[in-house]
């Protein structure tokens, strides 16, 4: 379920998106509200889940893990439990990051993250390959990050909100 948010509520995401460690007093102050409700505002968030986590974003090649991989996976047959069995087994991999369940000729596409290339083939031939029921894997590794960011674009809520005003208008 889509939760319903105001501008209030956007502009608030927005400044958490890009310092969720700004103190309440802080993020009223900058956002011409009161530290209470943006208190109760962001509690609001996490409560329904729209605020997972509060996480650090890490430089992975300064911490020693620069290359990331990109593995389309195709597997063998789409028997009941297959498609859901791999999921649990990839979650239970370390090195993968992302996992994408897609429409078309392949059935996931992982994002993949390790410290160089022999641990990637390491973790492929003794890990990913062994999962039950994987037919094929077709890996790219990544050379350049020209865009790397978790911020969500918030921006067309806006202006989702202000076409919903007009209508009620």
């Amino acid at each position: 379920m889509t939760e319903t948010l105001d501008d209030l509520d956007i502009r608030i995401l927005e400044v958490l998106q890009q310092d969720v460690t700004i103190p309440v007093t802080e993020l009223a102050e900058q956002l011409g509200s009161s530290k209470s409700v943006c208190w109760r505002r962001i509690q609001r968030l996490l409560d329904n889940g729209v605020i997972k986590e509060r996480v650090a974003i890490l430089d992975q090649k300064k911490i020693g893990l620069g290359v990331t991989v990109f593995a389309q996976v195709k597997m063998h047959h789409h028997v009941k439990g297959a498609l859901p069995d791999f999921v649990e087994a990839v979650r239970k991999c370390p090195q993968v990051i992302e996992c994408h369940t897609l429409m078309g000729s392949v059935d996931f596409l992982l994002k993949i993250v390790v410290g160089d290339i022999e641990e990637y083939e390491r973790f492929f031939w003794q890990e990913l390959s062994q999962i039950e029921g994987v037919q094929e894997i077709s890996s790219s590794t990544a050379l350049t990050r020209f865009v790397d960011t978790t911020r969500l674009p918030l921006e067309q809520l806006y202006q989702n909100n202000n076409q919903s005003n007009k209508k009620t208008s």
